[in-house]
Order: C-alpha cells, then sequence, then structure tokens
C-alpha cells in the first residue's frame, strides 16, 4: 500500500515539474522573440534607450552608473569612463568589504559605454589612416643583393 503512495507522489511530483519547465521555457521564448523584435524595430533610432543584448544594461544605465555624461557619436572622454570605473570598481571590491553586485554591475556600464563608442572609434581611426595616406613599413633583405650587402658594410665602417 506504501509503493502505491509513493508512486502517486513521484507521478504528481514530476508532472508538476514538468509543466513548471514548459510554462518557464515558453516564458523564455517569449521575451527573447520580443527583444529580437525591440532591436529589429530600433535600429535606425540611435539605440541609446534601448539595452544591449549581452548586458542588458541601457546606455542611459550604464552612464548613471559611472556618472558619466551619454557619449554624442565618437565624442566621449573615454580616460573619464576609464578613472571612474576604476576608481568605483576598487571602491567595491569584495575583499574590502563592497559588494560584487556592485562591482559587477560597474562592470557591465563600462563595457556597454565602451561596446556604444566603439564602432565611432574605429571608423575615426580608419578616416584618419585614409587621410595619412597608405604608407606601408618596407624592409630591405641586404642578404638578398651582394651590392646592398656591401653598401651597409661600408655604411658601418665609415
Amino acid at each position: 500500500m506504501a509503493y502505491k503512495l509513493v508512486t502517486q507522489v513521484v507521478l504528481i511530483g514530476t508532472r508538476v515539474l514538468g509543466r513548471a519547465f514548459a510554462e518557464a521555457y515558453k516564458q523564455a521564448a517569449a521575451s527573447s522573440q520580443y527583444q529580437r523584435a525591440q532591436q529589429k524595430a530600433g535600429n535606425g533610432s540611435g539605440g541609446s534607450g534601448m539595452a544591449s543584448l549581452s548586458s542588458g544594461m541601457t546606455l542611459d544605465e550604464a552612464c548613471k552608473i559611472l556618472n558619466v555624461k551619454p557619449p554624442q557619436g565618437a565624442k566621449t572622454d573615454v580616460d573619464e569612463v576609464m578613472d571612474r570605473f576604476k576608481r568605483l570598481f576598487d571602491a567595491n571590491d569584495p575583499t574590502k568589504g563592497g559588494s560584487f553586485y556592485l562591482q559587477s554591475k560597474i562592470l557591465r556600464a563600462r563595457e556597454r559605454i565602451e561596446a556604444e563608442v566603439r564602432p565611432h572609434l574605429e571608423k575615426a581611426a580608419q578616416e584618419a589612416e585614409v587621410k595619412e595616406g597608405w604608407n606601408p613599413k618596407l624592409y630591405k633583405d641586404s642578404r638578398a643583393d651582394p651590392r646592398e650587402a656591401e653598401k651597409a658594410e661600408q655604411e658601418k665602417k665609415g
């Protein structure tokens, strides 16, 4: 008789857990689909209010955490962001009595701001390189041409 009761408890428990996992999966799938739709719809609007899929943090929230101004294109003070990040990250060190949660939020805020600024900085670097022109550094191998080797020897002596 006891085995029958135990069997029923196990079956009911399994059914309840199965339904809970199925519901959690449906909810996660719906959330992921909603997030993708929001990202696709917001691509043309600049995206400062949109949460990053990797950090789950908006640009405004990241700027508030680090207490810096939101970047306007490539115009942001990366040194100020890093300075504030280092100060806040060290102040919240768990070994010194700080909060690991706050420290991770500070790290995610810095990463979010860097992710926003990085494409603009890369584009500016490419434009600067194009402005300078292509100037490759050429190295001549003196062993390939015996005359070049002789010239190099003479320059060393004299």
